[in-house]
């Protein structure tokens, strides 16, 4: 979505090389970044692990405009600290970090960084006001987008298959190594009680 609203380069980073191949290859991204899975043992050591991974992403080269450089806007989707992190050290000065991901609710950001260089921190619940703007995006827009079919990637039929697709949204890779993104239940059970 970003790239039909008018962003001129895309980024995707991610600790999983098929999503990063995936964004790219189906035109959802302009470049990406394979996040290696490193931890920091205190918070100075993580600090400067997420230090690390946004210099290398700043100078990794993308389809459109060579290097990334940093960027105007970070949508941190994962809620993981060291991603939040690395988030707010990868925005330019004056730009924004769209907090998008829930995860430990309490983490150790550098607001120093983030003050310093007037780095916007916008938290916002996943899918709040969302749904209006992203259908008619989808409805009119359809030649400036990708292919969002391609991101269901499994489907399952019935009712009695919904723990197994929780179980494979849950997963990476399905049992073949295929990518697993998008997991949809079809269902052909008719709702017969019209109250429900």
């Amino acid at each position: 979505m970003a790239k039909n609203t008018g962003s001129a380069n895309v980024i995707i980073a991610d600790i999983q090389a098929k999503r990063v191949e995936f964004a790219i290859e189906k035109g959802f991204a302009h470049g990406g970044f394979v996040v290696p899975r490193k931890n920091g043992k205190d918070t100075e050591e993580k600090l400067r692990l997420a230090k690390e991974i946004t210099s290398i992403i700043a100078t990794t080269e993308n389809h459109s405009s060579g290097a990334n450089g940093e960027v105007d806007v970070v949508f941190e989707c994962t809620g993981v600290e060291a991603c939040t992190q690395a988030a707010i050290y990868a925005t330019r000065p004056g730009g924004r970090v769209v907090v998008v991901g829930m995860g430990n609710p309490v983490q150790t950001i550098p607001i120093a960084a983030a003050t310093s260089r007037e780095v916007d921190i916008l938290g916002t619940f996943r899918y709040a006001n969302t749904y209006p703007d992203a259908i008619e995006m989808v409805s009119n827009n359809k030649a400036l987008l990708p292919d969002l079919s391609k991101l269901v990637t499994h489907r399952f039929h019935g009712l009695d298959n919904i723990p197994r697709a929780f179980e494979m949204a849950a997963r990476a890779q399905d049992e073949s190594g295929n990518l697993v993104l998008k997991v949809v239940i079809n269902t052909n059970e008719m709702r017969t009680n019209s109250s429900l």
